[in-house]
């Protein structure tokens, strides 16, 4: 993307993290990074109409022309993935109904974009963020700056749909993501 703004977003069912990156040829610009916290919601209904409102009033704020979001990972408790998924398709739903290009990176390529590390630790990517803006992030949340580097992977994936790779069967999956397999 030469010219534009990208929406990073880091789904979260307690805190959603999102950054707004201006692109002006070489130039890059943080226009807004924080967090959207659902802490305060009971259900987890609620939690997902908050999701929407928030990053609506967002999008039509700032008017992004691209949405880079983190895809869920499989972590232990499928419960937590299920709940991660919900707040994430509630969010590229947002970003669909105005009419903004959603593409999905995984945690480990959005690491590798950014520092050069596919298992970065959040502290790595951070620091590596505020360096490629030359300014500080100190007192950003990991939600937030989790969703810089989003935005950020999508910037220097040239704004092309170079995110998540779909497969034809599980085992394609699992050959090509030996670090999602938990053993029981």
């Amino acid at each position: 993307m030469k010219h534009g703004r990208i929406i990073g977003i880091d789904p979260g069912t307690n805190l959603l993290g999102y950054a707004i990156l201006e692109v002006k040829g070489n130039k890059l610009r943080l226009m807004d990074c924080g967090t959207v916290s659902m802490k305060h919601l009971k259900t987890p209904y609620e939690k997902l109409r908050h999701i929407h409102e928030s990053l609506t009033n967002i999008l039509q704020s700032f008017q992004p022309n691209a949405c880079a979001i983190e895809a869920p990972f499989y972590g232990q408790n499928i419960q937590s993935m299920l709940k991660l998924g919900r707040a994430q398709g509630v969010s590229i739903a947002a970003a669909m109904v105005q009419g903004i290009e959603v593409v999905e990176y995984s945690p480990k390529s959005v690491k590798q974009s950014v520092t050069g590390n596919g298992n970065a630790s959040k502290h790595q990517v951070a620091a590596m963020c505020q360096s490629i803006l030359g300014r500080t992030l100190a007192g950003m949340g990991e939600d937030a700056t989790d969703a810089l580097a989003v935005a950020l992977c999508h910037h220097f994936k040239g704004g092309r749909s170079g995110g998540v790779k779909s497969h034809k069967s599980w085992q394609s999956f699992l050959d090509d993501n030996p670090d999602r397999i938990r053993k029981v």
